[in-house]
């Protein structure tokens, strides 16, 4: 088993940050050929998310229609004015759980793991649970 804490500085009030490296790091020193993976964010106004990673346009496309879905409002009563921030972490979820098989995750052709921020910029962090199984 392995608990690793990873930090991040996003660089923009909404990006989203491709995690792989950072996963495959943690994969590598866990030793673990089959189990779980857990990729966990302990931040209210941030997520993680797997996605398409060969287009960059796929995230382009989803910060327009998060922003269209979730705009910051004036009339949200949260004073700290990041309202939207949190009802788009709350949609898209604090983690993500991966199948480890043969020492690799299992994704999909296209995918890859992404931080979500929704509220930057921030130094940020995310957790990787690795067990054997």
């Amino acid at each position: 088993m392995l608990l690793r804490k990873f930090t991040i500085h996003t660089n923009e009030k909404q990006s989203f940050t491709n995690l792989d490296h950072y996963l495959e790091e943690a994969l590598t020193e866990s030793n673990v050929q089959d189990g779980i993976m857990l990729i966990f964010c302990p931040h209210t106004t941030a997520a993680i998310t797997i996605n398409e990673n060969a287009d960059p346009d796929v995230k382009t496309d989803l910060k327009l229609g998060l922003d269209e879905t979730f705009p910051n409002k004036q009339e949200y009563i949260h004073m700290e004015g990041n309202s939207d921030g949190h009802m788009k972490s709350s949609v898209i979820g604090a983690s993500e759980t991966l199948i480890i098989s043969d020492g690799q995750p299992i994704l999909g052709t296209w995918q890859s793991v992404y931080f979500c921020e929704f509220d930057g910029p921030r130094e940020r962090h995310f957790y990787v649970k690795i067990m054997a199984g």
